[in-house]
């Protein structure tokens, strides 16, 4: 099996506070935490330790040869960890990230102190969902190309109606780096992931989930379900972004992973 690399730069992580894990959404690479990076760490890099990894087929990494699993996903998390010598972390995301985080709270449990559920859900795609996967999957392995992705309008339809152009080109310019492959192994993962309800209710650890207002991917009703399920949850909805609240947002955004990490005991 052929392991993923961490981004240059952050195989170490930034500061030297909380361990922190973001993953970033499909089909984009650890770039759009770029944002996040230094100002979640502190001033001093004491708040906290920030790792933001590409994911498998995305920015630098490798796809590597296994079967579309975001379980193997959460397992390169914990091999990322491994390799920093971090026992425990507060592990987050964004949509397909919050998969992944979620896959990562059931195989991993005990390295986790916290974990961050933004713009994501819980349960297991409808059929639709699942169809429409395998047709774009198909779609950009056939045309060896993302412009698909560009072509139906997915940048716009991932952001808020007050979103402006430059924030547009900027996601539609992350969107068109992705790899084809990448994209339909990432397609095929999530289709093939079940519910993760029953995961957090289990889960003894502080969370925080966090939602754009006119987010139409993973709406509010879909936050909610989660922030009930965790023992010890704090909601945030950011009024008038979309799906992208952390690159829409990006204040409002940090300022609740900060809340977060002044709840957290490693």
């Amino acid at each position: 099996m052929t392991l993923p690399t961490t981004p240059p730069g952050h195989a170490h992580g930034t500061g030297t506070g909380t361990p922190l894990v973001l993953l970033h959404a499909f089909p984009f690479s650890a770039r759009m935490w770029s944002a996040q990076l230094e100002r979640l760490a502190g001033p001093a890099g004491e708040l906290a330790r920030v790792f933001a990894p590409d994911q498998r087929g995305f920015g630098s990494a490798p796809l590597g040869d296994d079967e579309p699993s975001l379980d193997t996903v959460a397992d390169d998390v914990a091999r990322l960890l491994d390799a920093a010598g971090v026992e425990r972390a507060v592990v987050g995301g964004l949509s397909m990230g919050g998969y992944v985080a979620m896959a990562f709270a059931r195989r991993h449990p005990d390295r986790l102190c916290g974990l961050l559920l933004a713009d994501t859900k819980a349960g297991p795609d409808a059929e639709p969902a699942r169809t429409n996967r395998e047709r774009i999957a198909s779609a950009v392995l056939a045309r060896d190309s993302v412009r698909l992705l560009v072509d139906e309008r997915m940048a716009e339809n991932l952001l808020g109606p007050a979103a402006g152009p430059e924030l547009i080109a900027e996601v539609r310019e992350m969107i068109a780096e992705a790899s084809p492959r990448a994209v339909a192994w990432a397609q095929r993962a999530m289709s093939a992931r079940g519910d993760s309800l029953e995961v957090l209710a289990g889960l003894p650890v502080p969370a925080a989930v966090i939602v754009g207002e006119a987010d139409s991917v993973t709406p509010i009703a879909e936050a909610r379900m989660l922030a009930e399920a965790m023992a010890d949850a704090e909601l945030t909805v950011i009024p008038a972004v979309g799906h992208l609240s952390s690159l829409e947002a990006p204040e409002t955004f940090d300022a609740a992973v900060r809340a977060l990490l002044r709840r957290v005991r490693v």
